[in-house]
């Protein structure tokens, strides 16, 4: 290092010159470095903002690869007071009146009364009938309403029969409910003693409490009755749940073609590519006004991701229906690449050919959204070409960072090697005016000379 900021010998400023340089050597490889870094970090960035809006136009593609998006049909209730209804692509388009007249019910069945629900009740066996399927509970000698209820809820072969203990005015009483409702529903119970007396079969004595009701609806003037309150086989590809009966209110129910929610992701889809070129050509366009070029101009993996793009939205796609494309429903390209959607031609095409645009979108592996989200995919999922990409620049940050690292032992050895040289140089200089001095003392101590003014 320099001895001070002037040297003593020379009285040259050592620091300043060495400084100046060592600058001279440095700053141009710096700013070589940092615009590198520069260029670098802002395609870090750039890849990662194309990869957000590919992302982002492959969740638009969910919904249309999936072929229960398609189901065609949508139901309207006049109200939903007495009864719900939801249909699927089996049924047919039209209107319907309907009157719930009655709701199915379960049967209820009690025992007699008894005076103490913990009391033995009697020894032998209990047969359940419902539907002509049955199970039989063996009662103890010990056995009381409480036990059994345990005994009946808890059969592994029991055939649709709940129990419960129900306290009345009476008394205790073990009350049955069938599990399903309707009229074929009912419960048959037969009680066999074992013994003397009749004690079991006079307690299971059944007493109806709620009789077993089918449900009763008219549709169009026309009587149907069902076990159950969820009635599947009224109307064609409908299923009604019944609520509420009131045989002097009408329902209006109306089956009609369900487009809407296609039609919304048709222009999402579009929505979100047009964003994803946009994006692109922000990042691979020149501008010969500002002489800017995008980030990523000249870079093949925009023009790799455009060309494979635009192919698959601009391809032929066979249905059972015959081929169809894009431009065949309404959806076709601009001059810019872009998408735009005939409203109306949409429109007309989801009425008339509904299946093939199913198709279309929906099939595995070969449809429109399937095949354009294994293409995106490729780009964006993890380990992706993206990340490949991402991963190339990472490195290139760090050889950036290794270079400036080498840069700077290099510019210190150069440093040191500097100060050696100002200094071995400064102190030559200081012996030869120490040399002069002591010369020119000798000169003036001789006698007879005289100094020149």
């Amino acid at each position: 290092m320099g001895l001070t900021a002037v040297g003593i010998g020379s009285g040259m400023d050592i620091n300043g010159i060495v400084s100046a340089l060592v600058g001279a050597e440095k700053e141009p490889k710096q700013a070589k470095f940092n615009a590198e870094e520069g260029k670098v970090t802002a395609e870090i960035s750039a890849i990662g903002t194309l990869k957000s809006a590919m992302s982002d136009f492959q969740s638009k593609l969910e919904f249309l690869s999936k072929p229960e998006s398609f189901i065609s049909n949508k139901v309207k209730l006049s109200d939903r007071d007495y009864l719900s209804a939801t249909v699927d692509e089996t049924a047919i388009a039209g209107s319907y009146s309907l009157t719930v007249e009655q709701l199915a019910q379960s049967q209820k069945v009690s025992t007699i009364a008894v005076a103490d629900a913990e009391a033995a009740i009697g020894e032998g066996t209990l047969s359940f009938d419902v539907d002509g399927s049955s199970f039989d509970i063996a009662a103890d000698a010990t056995d009381s309403l409480t036990s059994l209820v345990e005994k009946i809820n808890s059969a592994e072969d029991n055939v649709g029969v709940t129990a419960t203990i129900i306290n009345d005015d009476d008394g205790a009483k073990l009350v049955l409910t069938s599990t399903s409702t309707g009229l074929a529903n009912q419960i048959s119970v037969t009680a066999t003693d074992v013994g003397p007396g009749t004690p079991l079969n006079d307690t299971f004595a059944m007493t109806e409490v709620q009789e077993a009701k089918d449900s009763i609806i008219k549709v169009d003037g026309l009587t149907v009755t069902s076990s159950s309150n969820t009635v599947s086989d009224a109307i064609a590809g409908t299923t009604l749940t019944l609520t509420e009966a009131d045989p002097t209110k009408t329902t209006e129910l109306k089956i009609e073609l369900n487009t809407g929610s296609v039609k919304t992701g048709i222009n999402d889809l579009v929505d979100s590519y047009n964003e994803l070129m946009k994006t692109v050509q922000d990042m691979s366009s020149y501008d010969p006004d500002t002489k800017k070029a995008g980030i990523l101009q000249g870079d093949s993996i925009v023009r790799t991701i455009q060309s494979q793009l635009r192919g698959a939205l601009s391809g032929v796609y066979s249905t059972t229906g015959g081929d169809i494309t894009l431009g065949s429903i309404g959806v076709t390209t601009t001059r810019t690449g872009l998408l735009e959607v005939d409203g109306d031609k949409l429109d007309d095409a989801l009425t008339a050919n509904f299946d093939q645009i199913k198709e279309l979108f929906s099939t595995e592996d070969t449809g429109l959204a399937s095949s354009l989200d294994t293409l995106v995919d490729g780009y964006v999922q993890t380990g992706g070409i993206l990340d490949g990409r991402d991963e190339t620049l990472d490195n290139q940050l760090v050889r950036i960072q290794e270079s400036r690292e080498q840069l700077a032992l290099k510019m210190k050895a150069y440093e040191d090697r500097l100060f050696k040289q100002f200094n071995a140089m400064d102190a030559i200089v200081g012996q030869l005016n120490s040399q002069s001095s002591m010369l020119q003392s000798r000169l003036d101590s001789l006698p007879g000379l005289v100094k020149q003014t």
